[in-house]
């Protein structure tokens, strides 16, 4: 990136950053999430430290937050509110500590200190002024220098003390929270008058501090962690022993903190609450670290607008920026050919993302999205990382506008536009003409051998290339007459890995009939479809001479999946796959009706990520239960299942007042 460009792209940051800043921490709108904002942020930062002649006094990297409301009384800090720098991942950690270790070497020579590791509430930051003991003034951060006077909705915070147990002279700093259990409360109420929902815990407490009228504030029973002193006659020895005396002073402090030694045991504290987060009452965004030995605080100091002597270790944003650089096709098994977004490469919840689906031709449209647009990227849990939004204010006018291809990247066949799905679900899609399109047999064969179907252990897209490119396998059935000196003529294939990839065959040779009958890849039955196929007809004979007419009857399938059902099995070239197919597996029918009436009339919503099964399998285990699956929450929804990093579906949940199970209750369920 050249000079220019990054002074242009920095501009653009600079001026996003202010605007949603303001919503967000000034207004309590929540149009960007918190995690979106930071990966802009954090973008900023990146480019200045590239180009530092463009660091400028007025760039949201040098200022803390925003101006204080004009409808509060002004209250000028005594000590200068920071706000600590973010980190996103382990090198960046190591990069802190690098750099601690480096500034206190003139002072105390080679030292590992000590780091206290504390959990990053998400809340309001507010500042507490003690005179001889009493509550004098209680204060929003503002902009660091100046903030605003909320001491008469602080006072009504019952966990913040008006008089302390010793009469001294003392500031404190913390987080002014609602538990999560009060804000379903709110919300419950607020649906039943017919008011807007509120978004977040975050965003109440926030507004209920910044209320003229102290009753509201009082009526929203916050709470808050007091964790930091920012003036005292005497200073505790170290972070830790500062927690202890905001204890005896009557406070309270967070207890989940932990002191470390090293870089390892910092890591461990952090995946571990990213485990345990959604447990606590509280909302919580990642960890801080601080140096713990206090002496070493002073040393390290400041820089122009954070403490260097501690850094906030954020958890894996479920949103951050990008910026879309192309656009590639792939053939699906169908034929339908799927446009994918290839996006500068970005961390997101938890892993680096480079590739994104963009589903359709109508997406794009509806997301006005251009090759060099800068984008909001949301991934939650298992689920396929999604482009949810366009920041056109970046635009520069030299951004693309996006059009399908007419032909096949593959085969280069002309495509075909054609209306799927049903009713309010319709949406245009392009097909591959060529009904023997190589991209599209590819496709269906891995997932032919992929864990929603036969589960072929080992047989994955890169070893059915090579078997592909060693013309041994063409079509399903190949896979089943595979033998050991076929597979050991291929490279990098073993004895060992040879005996193992059999192996795994030789165990799929039994299937359900639904699974087999979604192993088939018939354009519009998925994995639900097949099942409601194998729970009517029993057996594949059956559907083998199915009419529209007798499909059109069964709940669940439309219009247009009946029509390719009895397409597919016309087919000549399908009727001898088959054929060849049925040779070499055994297809077992589903258990007799019986067994599946204990979830019958039951509708379930899977969100987050269990640790003892699949998602594919828990849908399986409900269906075989007589359960139903849905993709959305409603207020037809009996229960929401929530694994681990949930996705926006919990808060669904908790809006329509859906009973939410964890994975533990949702196991006793199937038992």
């Amino acid at each position: 990136m050249t000079k220019g460009e990054a002074e242009d792209r920095i501009n653009k940051l600079k001026k996003a950053i202010e605007q949603y800043r303001f919503e967000v921490h000034v207004l309590d709108k929540t149009d960007i999430s918190e995690g979106a904002l930071d990966s802009l942020k954090h973008e900023l930062v990146m480019l200045e430290e590239q180009f530092p002649e463009l660091i400028t006094t007025d760039s949201p990297s040098q200022r803390v937050a925003g101006k204080p409301l004009p409808e509060f009384k002004k209250v000028k800090h005594q000590v200068s509110q920071w706000s600590f720098n973010d980190c996103f991942d382990e090198d960046e950690l190591k990069s802190f500590d690098e750099r601690v270790k480096r500034f206190l070497l003139p002072s105390f020579g080679v030292v590992s200190p000590e780091y206290i590791c504390e959990l990053k509430i998400d809340g309001l930051k507010v500042v507490l002024t003690y005179e001889k003991g009493i509550l004098k003034t209680a204060a929003t951060r503002g902009d660091g220098s100046v903030g605003e006077d909320v001491t008469h909705n602080v006072r009504t915070i019952e966990s913040v003390p008006l008089t302390l147990t010793k009469k001294v002279d003392l500031i404190t700093e913390g987080e002014i929270w609602m538990s999560k259990k009060v804000f379903d409360e709110l919300n419950k109420k607020r649906k039943k008058e017919g008011l807007e929902l509120f978004a977040n815990p975050r965003n109440i407490a926030a507004g209920s501090i910044r209320q003229l009228d102290p009753k509201v504030a009082n009526e929203r029973r916050l709470k808050t962690f007091i964790y930091d002193i920012a003036k005292a006659e005497q200073f505790p020895e170290s972070q830790k022993e500062e927690l202890k005396y905001l204890d005896t002073l009557g406070f309270k402090t967070n207890k989940n903190f932990i002191v470390t030694k090293n870089i390892s045991e910092i890591m461990d504290f952090w995946k571990l609450w990213q485990k345990k987060a959604p447990r606590e009452d509280y909302w919580i965004d990642g960890i801080v670290i601080k140096v713990n030995k206090k002496e070493y605080q002073d040393v390290l100091g400041y820089t122009g607008k954070a403490p260097r002597w501690g850094i906030a270790f954020k958890f894996p944003a479920e949103q951050v920026t990008t910026v879309l650089e192309d656009i590639s096709f792939q053939v699906g098994r169908t034929g339908v050919i799927t446009p994918v977004a290839n996006l500068r490469p970005v961390s997101v919840a938890g892993s680096v993302v480079s590739r994104a689906t963009l589903h359709n031709e109508d997406e794009i449209k509806r997301l006005d999205l251009r090759l060099g647009d800068t984008v909001i990227l949301q991934k939650a849990g298992d689920v396929i990382p999604d482009i949810v939004k366009v920041l056109t204010e970046f635009r520069s006018g030299k951004e693309k506008v996006f059009v399908m291809p007419t032909y096949c990247p593959v085969c280069e066949s002309a495509l075909e536009k054609r209306v799927i799905g049903e009713k309010k679900e319709q949406s245009s899609a392009y097909f591959c003409s060529n009904k023997k399109c190589p991209g599209k047999d590819r496709k269906k064969l891995y997932y032919f051998t992929s864990k929603k179907v036969f589960n072929i252990e080992g047989l994955g897209p890169k070893i059915i290339d090579a078997l592909l490119d060693a013309e041994l396998v063409s079509e399903p059935a190949d896979f089943f007459t595979l033998k050991k000196g076929d597979l050991l003529a291929l490279p990098r294939f073993g004895e060992l890995s040879v005996n193992n990839l059999l192996e795994s065959i030789e165990q799929a040779r039994s299937i359900s009939l639904d699974r087999f009958i979604a192993s088939l890849s018939i354009t519009g039955v998925g994995e639900e479809t097949a099942y409601d196929l194998a729970k009517h007809f029993k057996t594949i004979e059956a559907l083998k001479g199915v009419t529209v007419t007798e499909l059109l009857s069964l709940n669940g399938v439309g219009p247009k999946a009946s029509e390719e059902v009895v397409s597919w099995f016309k087919n000549t070239h399908n009727q001898k796959t088959l054929e060849h197919l049925l040779r070499e597996v055994r297809v077992v029918s589903l258990p007799e009706e019986k067994t599946l009436e204990k979830l019958k009339g039951k509708i379930f919503v899977l969100t987050g990520t269990l640790e003892s099964l699949s998602r594919d399998e828990a849908k399986m285990k409900i269906k075989a239960l007589g359960g139903e699956v849905a993709s959305s929450v409603s207020k037809n929804t009996s229960y929401v299942v929530a694994g681990e990093n949930p996705g926006s579906k919990l808060v669904d949940a908790e809006k329509l007042e859906v009973k939410v199970l964890n994975e533990k209750s949702f196991l006793e369920i199937l038992k």
